[in-house]
């Protein structure tokens, strides 16, 4: 406070005022103190002694005084800039002074601001170009995985579709024609399951379709998909038992696509169970979690196939033979659904079957 009273006192704003006052003024306390020790009733070399400390002293207090205007100054200067030249723009310039330096050491702390706000804003455009390059890559991957999965799957129903077809060219029997248009409309249903399935795969993969939430009662969900694929069939080859809780279970998550997981599981449990075996679905509360399990009596898993079973078309050796009755993406996308919600799911061999199962949070 003091120093800046004197320095408006002197008009001190400039370093180079400030060198010329101390220069004047250490010029002025040299004549002083030789004039004083000259007048001194001492000898002429006792007087040289006290006139030659004195000396010592003003050079000292002046070097004191430069080195507190200058070399101080500097060295701040100096240490704010190697941390720059590190690429550190944290560093603040701490100069408190009304010259030259302080005004240098608000422009680098300006620049050092500004240069950090660039920084950031650089580094964010980067994570974004990132970002959409990333995208864009897995749009490309994924369109090329979709063009090379359809030309792939449709061949063999194409291929039947045209043999039928001209089979029922030639054909003159009114029953092996209707034959041959049931195996037809059987084949376009199909591929139409497998195009709208693998279109839907794709658009949760991508991110195209995102997942809407709302409180809804779980157990009343599963009972109606249950009841429509496993209980209003006719001609059913499989026993269905089940287990539900008699109290209402609410989750909170996209009701269409738990209704698709559910669908999907179930009619997986259908194309995979023995004949004349058991079906059995359950639901189990477990503390704050719900676990919902669909078992199947028939072939078990072999162990390695476990991992495959969520990958696009994979279909167990059971279901050879049923190729009609699904698309091969039931379950990939039950995987896709369940990751996007974030929740335990998976499937375990039985003794005598499989089960599928996953859990799901309940809230009040």
């Amino acid at each position: 406070m003091m120093m800046k009273k004197i320095n408006a006192w002197f008009g001190l704003n400039t370093v180079r005022k400030k060198v010329l006052l101390l220069s004047k003024l250490a010029g002025g306390i040299i004549v002083f103190f030789y004039v004083f020790t000259s007048e001194l009733p001492t000898n002429r070399s006792i007087a040289f002694v006290i006139w030659f400390g004195l000396l010592v002293a003003v050079i000292i207090g002046v070097d004191a005084m430069l080195g507190h205007f200058i070399s101080k100054p500097l060295d701040e200067i100096n240490r704010t800039a190697r941390q720059m030249a590190k690429l550190d723009f944290s560093a603040h310039c701490n100069i408190d002074a009304e010259d030259e330096f302080g005004e240098l050491s608000q422009n680098l702390n300006t620049m050092f601001s500004k240069l950090g706000e660039a920084l950031e804003k650089l580094e964010a455009a980067n994570k974004q170009l990132e970002k959409e390059a990333t995208k864009q890559h897995l749009l490309l991957t994924q369109r090329k995985e979709l063009v090379d999965s359809l030309s792939h799957e449709m061949k063999t129903p194409l291929g039947l579709i045209r043999a039928y077809v001209e089979g029922l060219k030639e054909e003159t029997d009114e029953q092996k024609k209707q034959h041959y248009m049931e195996v037809i409309l059987s084949a376009t249903d199909r591929m139409n399951t497998m195009i709208v399935s693998l279109l839907d795969l794709s658009a949760l993969e991508a991110g195209a379709a995102k997942l809407s939430e709302e409180r809804f009662d779980f157990i009343e969900l599963a009972e109606t998909v249950a009841g429509r694929l496993l209980i209003d069939t006719p001609n059913a080859n499989y026993r269905f038992t089940y287990e539900l809780p008699d109290e209402k279970a609410f989750i909170y998550a996209d009701k269409y696509r738990m209704e698709q997981v559910l669908n999907n599981l179930i009619q997986n449990a259908k194309n995979h169970v023995c004949d004349s075996g058991e079906i059995h679905l359950s639901v189990i509360r477990r503390e704050s979690k719900l676990r919902f399990s669909i078992f199947n009596q028939g072939e078990q898993i072999p162990p390695q196939d476990i991992p495959m079973i969520w990958e696009k078309f994979y279909r167990g050796k059971s279901s050879q033979n049923n190729t009609f009755n699904s698309s091969g993406l039931g379950l990939s996308i039950v995987a896709q659904i369940l990751s996007m919600c974030e929740t335990d799911y998976g499937v375990e061999n039985k003794p005598n079957g499989v089960e599928f199962y996953f859990d799901f949070s309940i809230i009040a």
